[in-house]
């Protein structure tokens, strides 16, 4: 096989040989290791093929380095990689299986029984990871960028999940937009603590590491003390997650002693980049990461279809509750209703066009052309650009509330509420109101013990938000719903107020 035949991502590999590719569990492994254990599973799942030409191969691997290996020996056998999520249960795996009618899957063997039931009827070819990773290797298809890649699925909130598909053109593009916007090189070790099924997690840590030559720690779960341990050992130099992560890494830093308290807030000197997405991130969180860290949190945009868009600077001012300006090569613009731009400081429907936008949904030609608007990625979202940076406002369906004429940004909603001393957490929703249009809505995370009641909360708000924006409703909770990546769910907190008793209340 001759060097140009491969893809990008795996020469690259070859640069970096001697060099830590995977901290897991399971040890230390270098990038030699993961070209010929990757190697040993295209070479598995090719069996008698050729090349697998963009045949579906979906694989159900903990976060370590089988997972890598599994998946770089998908690309590699000229497969389209359909990572399952290890969170899913049965009825969910059997849906993306059928979906994406992969009849591959390769499955790590503590994952066994998971995916049983999902495999059980049909065709479907179930291999292991300890057979795929010790196969002997033979001759690999040559690799072109344009061949498809990869298929993430989408989190379904407005619909049953959808299969989008990117090509490896577009993720080289995705990853190397981000290597030059946060500075990454070969030096770098990050730490992995978000789910393989999303872009997140494999594109902005696992993929953007390797290809820098850069060591990626994973751990199979998220647990808070473990992540503490990874800043104490000073061996970080980046650390990603969700805004959820970063506020059960601040109660576990508020439990303990002040000694300890100190110790844990100067092992977090040596990381030099700290980056919060996949939900919108608190202002009083971020605030309160830098407080106790010294890290101004970098905020960034982006969605399974398009990868990153727009993120704040590596080393200026970064603004909090803004995501940034457009990412190099990618262009933004915000329109009206009609498809029109909007003029500065107007907030409309966020736009994308670049190289690393998606190639299509899985089996939906209309879908596909119904997400695109003049070669415009539509992507669902309201924004308003203030001082030069963009301000997410929230999706179009849910968190833009039409209630008496007015148009209410239930993100600008939240963070008003969450400065009230007694409220932990919050998700506004817009409900269907007869006199309304659509109610405001509030559930909340209150501080036990507290004393707070719906009407004192409403009298607290009236003196910070405008009249119309004030929730009509207001219900304590336990917990709000989230999904895997820790964003709130939000038809599931509308549905605490659409029984009747609820009405008024």
């Amino acid at each position: 096989m001759t060097p140009n035949s491969e893809l990008p991502l795996v020469a690259r590999a070859g640069l970096h040989r001697d060099r830590i590719a995977i901290a897991a569990a399971g040890g230390e492994f270098t990038y030699r290791e993961l070209l010929d254990v990757s190697a040993r599973v295209a070479s598995c799942i090719l069996r008698n093929r050729a090349d697998l030409q963009e045949t579906p191969v979906a694989f159900l691997v903990p976060p370590g380095f089988d997972y890598v290996a599994v998946q770089w020996g998908v690309w590699r056998a000229g497969g389209i990689a359909v990572p399952l999520a290890v969170s899913h249960p049965p009825a969910e795996l059997e849906y993306v299986l059928r979906d994406s009618q992969a009849t591959i899957v390769v499955v790590h063997p503590d994952l066994a029984e998971r995916i049983r039931p999902a495999v059980a009827a049909g065709d479907t070819r179930v291999l292991t990871t300890v057979e795929a990773l010790a196969a002997s290797k033979r001759t690999l298809p040559a690799m072109a960028e344009s061949r498809r890649a990869m298929m993430l699925y989408t989190s379904g909130t407005t619909g049953k999940p959808k299969g989008v598909v990117t090509t490896h053109g577009s993720l080289r593009a995705q990853v190397t937009t981000l290597v030059d916007a946060w500075g990454w090189t070969a030096a770098d070790r990050i730490l992995l603590v978000l789910p393989l099924h999303h872009v997140h997690g494999i594109v902005n840590v696992v993929t953007c590491a390797l290809w820098a030559g850069a060591r990626c720690e994973m751990h199979r779960t998220f647990d808070v003390a473990a992540v503490w341990g990874s800043f104490l050992s000073g061996d970080l130099t980046l650390f990603m997650a969700v805004p959820t992560i970063y506020r059960r890494l601040i109660a576990a830093w508020e439990e303990v002693s002040p000694d300890r308290q100190q110790a844990l807030s100067d092992a977090c000197a040596g990381i030099r980049l700290m980056v919060s997405g996949s939900a919108a991130l608190p202002v009083a969180t971020l605030a309160r990461w830098k407080e106790i860290t010294g890290h101004v949190l970098l905020e960034r945009y982006g969605m399974t279809e398009i990868g990153m868009a727009l993120s704040n600077p590596l080393h200026e001012e970064r603004l909090p509750g803004h995501v940034g300006t457009p990412l190099s090569g990618v262009e933004v613009r915000l329109v009206d209703e009609d498809g029109n731009t909007v003029a500065p400081g107007t907030p409309g429907e966020i736009q994308v066009k670049g190289p690393g936008g998606f190639l299509e949904y899985w089996r939906q030609p209309e879908a596909t052309a119904a997400a695109f608007q003049d070669g415009w990625f539509r992507t669902g979202d309201m924004a308003v650009v203030e001082d030069g940076s963009y301000r997410i406002l929230g999706r179009m369906s849910s968190d833009i509330i039409k209630t008496g004429g007015y148009k209410v940004s239930a993100l600008e909603v939240e963070e008003v509420l969450r400065t009230h001393p007694d409220v932990v957490e919050c998700a506004v929703v817009g409900v269907e109101d007869p006199d309304w249009g659509e109610r405001i809505c509030a559930a909340l995370e209150v501080r036990e013990g507290c004393d707070l009641t719906p009407t004192s909360l409403q009298e607290w708000a009236k003196t910070r938000l405008a009249p119309y924006k004030v929730p009509k409703t207001c219900r304590a909770v336990t917990a709000l719903p989230r999904n895997a990546m820790g964003k709130v769910t939000k038809p599931e907190v509308a549905a605490l107020f659409t029984m009747p008793r609820d009405r008024g209340a």
